[in-house]
């Protein structure tokens, strides 16, 4: 069985709901749906609570009135029998009282979860009624009945994996199985979410609990790309990444999933396909534990980049000299992106300024600081492993009229990473777009 996630822009309207059955029923075999809310209405649902926070119920309650009118003109667009219209509306009536009933209480983050995962169950709860309509078998499955969390707000795998496989046991023959993603209860059994990856989280955990053939994660981008389209010019389709190229790529801001969503599917050595509800027929990219021998796949880069150089004759053969600094950095929870050590000084780049006089002022204790801001973070991603004789100089001679601050090579099999300055970046990325996709 497959697993198919979709976004709230691919739910986002009457005719993307239908698009979206007509995608999941096109291959006939059964399949297992995750479904995020409407685009729109998990803001909406923040304002509410934005509002019963402030104690002000009256601009709650103009908040639902507008979303419910919204959820009514669907229904109306949606369907087209009456009977599926009125159990609609009853079912969406039901939901926007029970939002109300909030303006009357005491508001609290309890509170808030509920209110937040009531747009899930509503997207779900429309879609299935229309695959009925259609005479689609289809069934819908509360998250709340299988999908916890545990005392460290982890996902509990067993738990899901027993709870869920028990109601697909009792709900056999079905051709879809539709679900919500993102949201679940704690270990205390509140209404709670999965915070990281949301609804792709919540694919790759299904799809880990029923062995699932594949993880199919479908949103109107146009898949991943060896560079950005909209910088250099002549960019190619990522067809297959392995899993560390992926999570390499994401701290990039790549349109591709957060590293944390996939590690159930990882582990599970489930591929997962970034699929285009646009262009239903693409490919798309698959990501997955197998490696391209020899292959150099993407670039990417990040704007907005700190450098930060400590200089010290202290440092020179001193121990926990590192430690001290590191410790600065931890202690304002900034994270460290890149490290180039020598024997009188390290360089580091953090793409976090919120801390960064407190920092500078502790590191001026051991040495002396320098700070370089406007810089970028240029990534080249493939099998970048040591052995492979000859491709680190051909990323080099890429960048051989690039003036390079720092270069990370060796801490990954999977990129090789170059702190440079901003107003570089189109021309590096041109170069080794040109130099490594030439073919």
């Amino acid at each position: 069985m497959k697993v198919m996630k979709f976004g709230g822009t691919s739910v986002g309207t009457p005719q993307r709901m239908k698009d979206v059955t007509k995608l999941v029923t096109k291959s006939g075999e059964p399949v297992f749906v995750v479904l995020s809310a409407m685009s729109g209405t998990t803001n909406s649902l923040v304002e509410i609570s934005d509002y019963l926070y402030k104690k002000n119920p009256d601009g709650a309650n103009e908040v639902i009135n507008n979303l419910e009118q919204k959820y009514l003109r669907h229904v109306e667009e949606l369907y087209s029998t009456e009977e599926m219209k009125q159990a609609t509306r009853e079912f969406l009536q039901s939901e926007f009282n029970y939002l109300r009933s909030f303006t009357k209480e005491l508001f609290t983050s309890f509170e808030e979860k509920s209110i937040v995962a009531q747009g899930e169950m509503m997207s779900t709860n429309m879609v299935v009624n229309y695959m009925k309509e259609q005479g689609i078998n289809a069934c819908l499955l509360n998250a709340l009945d299988f999908m916890r969390t545990d005392k460290n707000s982890e996902p509990d795998p067993v738990y899901i994996r027993e709870k869920l496989n028990a109601l697909l046991e009792q709900n056999e023959d079905v051709q879809v199985y539709v679900t919500q993603g993102f949201i679940c209860r704690n270990a205390y059994g509140e209404v709670d979410n999965l915070q990281r990856g949301g609804s792709d989280y919540t694919a790759s955990l299904i799809g880990a609990a029923i062995n699932a053939e594949e993880i199919q994660i479908w949103t109107d981008i146009d898949g991943m790309h060896n560079n950005d389209p909209r910088v250099v010019e002549k960019t190619q389709p990522v067809h297959q990444l392995h899993f560390e190229e992926a999570a390499e790529l994401a701290y990039f801001g790549a349109k591709i999933l957060h590293p944390t969503c996939v590690q159930p599917a990882k582990y599970a050595g489930i591929p997962v396909r970034l699929l285009n509800t646009m262009a239903p027929d693409a490919e798309g990219t698959t990501i997955s534990n197998a490696t391209e021998y020899g292959k150099i796949k993407a670039v990417a880069a990040k704007d907005n980049i700190i450098a930060i150089k400590i200089k010290s004759s202290r440092m020179l053969l001193a121990t926990g000299f590192l430690r001290k600094v590191f410790e600065i950095f931890e202690s304002y929870q900034t994270p460290i992106d890149m490290v180039c050590t020598s024997e009188v000084g390290v360089s580091m780049s953090i793409d976090n300024s919120s801390h960064l006089g407190e920092i500078v002022d502790e590191l001026k204790k051991y040495g002396t600081v320098t700070v370089d801001t406007g810089m970028c973070v240029v990534c080249v991603v493939g099998d970048l492993d040591w052995s492979n004789i000859g491709f680190e100089t051909r990323v080099l001679d890429a960048m051989k009229d690039i003036p390079v601050r720092m270069v990370s090579y060796g801490g990954s099999n999977y990129n090789i990473s170059f702190l440079i300055r901003e107003e570089d970046k189109r021309r590096a990325l041109q170069s080794l777009s040109d130099t490594l996709f030439k073919d």
